[in-house]
């Protein structure tokens, strides 16, 4: 028994060094714009939401540490795919408009920042005031394109 628990550790122990060696995509490409918003709606963006939904993430410790790299770099790479701030840019005036009113509804309906991201960063989560000011801003942005469109 005690042959086989030394084996079983041992077996493990290798395995979890082996997978040490699975490359993780961790990049930031370069900021290619800045999000038309206030230095307090920036702020919160940047606290709650720039980690995967923009170039700028901040890779913490356990982000190099398989097997756990592979699921917040899957996170990152899902979350600057469905919406990246930092290339705001490359949206359509429509698609920046659907894209906050989108981000809206998943803030207001609680699903962002997701439950398993605020453990390990609990500055992310977000206060009334700050899901006010989210709001506020992601229904004058839309607003305020619509009426530009409008102009046009």
């Amino acid at each position: 028994m005690k042959r086989f628990v030394v084996l079983s550790f041992t077996v493990l122990t290798l395995a979890f060094l082996g997978i040490q060696l699975v490359p993780v995509e961790r990049k930031n490409p370069p900021v290619e714009t800045e999000v038309p918003a206030s230095e307090e709606v920036r702020s919160i963006l940047r606290r709650a939401c720039y980690d995967c939904h923009s170039n700028e993430t901040r890779w913490p410790w356990y982000s190099r540490i398989a097997p756990v790299s592979w699921l917040v770099a899957r996170d990152v790479h899902e979350g600057r795919e469905e919406l990246n701030f930092s290339t705001w840019n490359r949206l359509s005036t429509k698609k920046q408009v659907e894209a906050l009113h989108e981000s809206w509804e998943t803030v207001e309906e609680g699903e962002m920042p997701p439950w398993y991201y605020l453990p390990p960063h609990p500055d992310a989560r977000l206060s009334a005031r700050d899901r006010t000011a989210l709001r506020d801003w992601s229904r004058s942005y839309a607003s305020r394109e619509k009426q530009r469109s409008a102009d046009d």
